[in-house]
């Protein structure tokens, strides 16, 4: 007791209610996060930590009316960013266009046309982001922050990997790494020079560079890039054969993924899963897969997400004797096979359309000046009267052979363009675009002219097992010199085109089923002798052959193509390597067609669909 009467351990319990009263208040006054604060905690957590840079946005929106114009700016570009993240890629689209329609901050305007290029990009704008490429890596000496600097490095090199620039997206990662040691920076970069290695097919997953990146993305704590990197490895792993390695890497990291909230990254996760899966013999959980990353891809109909789930449900049906499925998941994995393999040429020809387009700009640009040029001199001369006329008629020569300088490499890179826009780049005959509007425009032609023709399609047997044994470089090989033996038994009237893959179709006007049975049997034993010859492949390659004619089908490409189809597929259910010639209503009752084999035309990656 003490002299008022009161115990020490009484006085002791006073104490402590009175802090913790104290320390109540103090956390009740607490002072709230400015708007500038928020902003830049979302922008250090919007992959690290997506679903609290949600929260963070709506804490924003909910003080909107209070913000600057600059800070509601930064506020509808991280909704844009988040909108591309989740795959909306026409409202992402849009909502960046508005903010760099608004804003004159030169960072904010470079962030902005990065996350836009990167969301055309995936909605299939190939052109618009190539375009928004040029754009910003012209404005990229005005870009004084760092970040916003160095991600317009890597969103060069992976869109240059993207159109199978592998040099310059080299290059670009090379700089990247110059201008920033940092481990964020090396996740990023590095990510890069993975995705080179593999589509070059130089990736090892034991290479220092390679585990080095994916360990400083899990430093910096971004599931995003570091679940790329794994992604990327795990493919290669899996056309190497070691799916084992693969499976166990991507399962323990599926709930990470999921948490992402990247559709494009989680559809390409659990596509490869579900590939994974088949090739170990667990159908269930392979179909199961392969139906979520349908889900997940569901606003990128052509990626190649789509196209090997759908795949994987053929095949799995087809292994259950679920021939009706199996038909239903042919028809889809076709298209959307199909539709991939037209979307990888569309971004090559994107860049070089658009780098065309720079270099005539550039052109136009330096031909304007030298005529203001020519104007300055001119004035000069009209002070100098002796001189005027001689130096006028000079000055007159320069402007003209500069104008017909310019028009003749404008009309040079015009017919070089023409050249592209119908050539496949790889066997240099028509790509399928092209092949349909010739064939369409003979077919009018000798329909009018009452004219026998016939159509030929042919599809390498067993190809893709030549790309998984002997690489695509072989196959590449494979599929030219297919080509070339083909080209020795045509005309320079008949019209030869790549559909797709390793699949080729051939019109030939003025000529009888007969004779186009008998030019498809010369054609399969030249491609069946390539093996043989010096210039030939150092394996085996077979072909199938189906013919259909006119006479039966008539004189509409579409119906053509689908008889010869519905030959060649007859042609592969008796063995392969034959020629089958469609026999007219009986065709149409012949069984489910199995799958062709289908190549790539260039190794992919999965940094295609996901953006930054």
């Amino acid at each position: 007791m003490d002299s008022t009467g009161t115990s020490r351990p009484a006085r002791l319990a006073g104490r402590v209610l009175l802090a913790a009263l104290l320390l109540s208040s103090v956390a009740g006054f607490a002072v709230p996060e400015t708007p500038d604060e928020l902003l830049r905690r979302a922008d250090q957590i919007r992959t690290t930590d997506n679903a609290q840079f949600q929260s963070l946005l709506k804490q924003l929106d909910a003080q909107a009316a209070r913000l600057s114009p600059l800070q509601r700016d930064w506020l509808a570009y991280y909704k844009g960013w988040q909108s591309g993240l989740q795959g909306d890629f026409p409202s992402a689209v849009a909502a960046l266009t508005a903010v760099l329609g608004r804003t004159q901050d030169p960072t904010l305007r470079a962030r902005a046309r990065i996350s836009l290029l990167n969301d055309q990009f995936n909605a299939a704008q190939y052109e618009a982001a190539y375009a928004n490429l040029s754009v910003l890596l012209d404005s990229l000496p005005q870009v004084k922050d760092r970040n916003a600097h160095f991600l317009s490095l890597t969103v060069a090199a992976d869109l240059y990997n993207q159109a199978g620039q592998y040099d310059l997206a080299e290059g670009f990662t090379d700089q990247a790494l110059a201008y920033d040691r940092s481990d964020t920076s090396i996740c990023y970069a590095l990510l890069n020079k993975t995705i080179t290695l593999y589509k070059t097919g130089q990736l090892h997953d034991d290479d220092p560079q390679v585990r080095g990146g994916l360990e400083a993305c899990q430093r910096i704590g971004d599931p995003v890039y570091a679940n790329l990197f794994r992604l990327t490895i795990a493919q290669a792993q899996l056309e190497h054969g070691d799916v084992a390695r693969a499976l166990r890497s991507l399962e323990t990291h599926d709930a990470e993924v999921q948490s992402t909230h990247s559709s494009a990254l989680i559809s390409l996760f659990r596509a490869t899963l579900a590939k994974c899966y088949l090739r170990s013999g667990n159908l269930a959980k392979a179909a199961e897969y392969a139906d979520s990353a349908v889900d997940f891809a569901n606003k990128q109909v052509n990626s190649k997400a789509s196209a090997d789930a759908w795949q994987v449900l053929y095949q799995v049906a087809e292994k259950q004797g679920d021939d009706k499925h199996a038909v239903v998941y042919l028809e889809k994995f076709a298209a959307a096979d199909k539709g991939y393999l037209n979307d990888v040429s569309a971004h090559a020809l994107a860049y070089q359309m658009v780098h065309q387009q720079v270099l005539d700009k550039k052109a136009q640009l330096a031909a304007l000046n030298q005529q203001y040029q020519v104007l300055k001199l001119r004035q000069a001369i009209n002070r100098k009267n002796m001189l005027a006329a001689e130096l006028g008629f000079a000055l007159l020569l320069v402007v003209l052979g500069s104008i017909a300088l310019y028009a003749y490499r404008t009309k040079r890179s015009q017919v070089k363009f023409m050249k592209l826009a119908r050539r496949d780049g790889l066997t240099d005959i028509y790509n399928r675009q092209y092949f349909v509007e010739a064939s369409e425009q003979e077919l009018a032609y000798c329909q009018k002219t009452a004219r026998d023709v016939s159509v030929i399609v042919i599809d390498l047997d067993h190809f893709k097992d030549i790309n998984d044994t002997h690489g695509h470089a072989a196959g590449d090989f494979a599929l030219k010199r297919a080509v070339a033996m083909c080209q020795q038994h045509l005309r320079s009237i008949d019209v030869f085109g790549r559909l797709g893959g390793e699949e080729f179709g051939i019109l030939l006007p003025d000529c009888v089923p007969e004779r186009a049975a008998d030019l498809a049997e010369a054609m399969r034993l030249s491609i069946e002798r390539m093996a043989a010859s010096e210039e030939g492949p150092e394996f085996p390659v077979r072909a199938s052959f189906g013919v259909a004619a006119a006479r039966w089908s008539g004189y509409d490409l579409r119906p053509l193509l689908a008889h010869a189809d519905s030959a060649l597929y007859q042609a592969k259910r008796e063995g392969r390597n034959r020629v089958v010639v469609y026999a007219g209503a009986a065709a149409n009752t012949a069984p489910a067609p199995e799958p062709p084999e289908r190549r790539r035309s260039m190794p992919y990656t999965a940094r295609e669909d996901v953006r930054r």
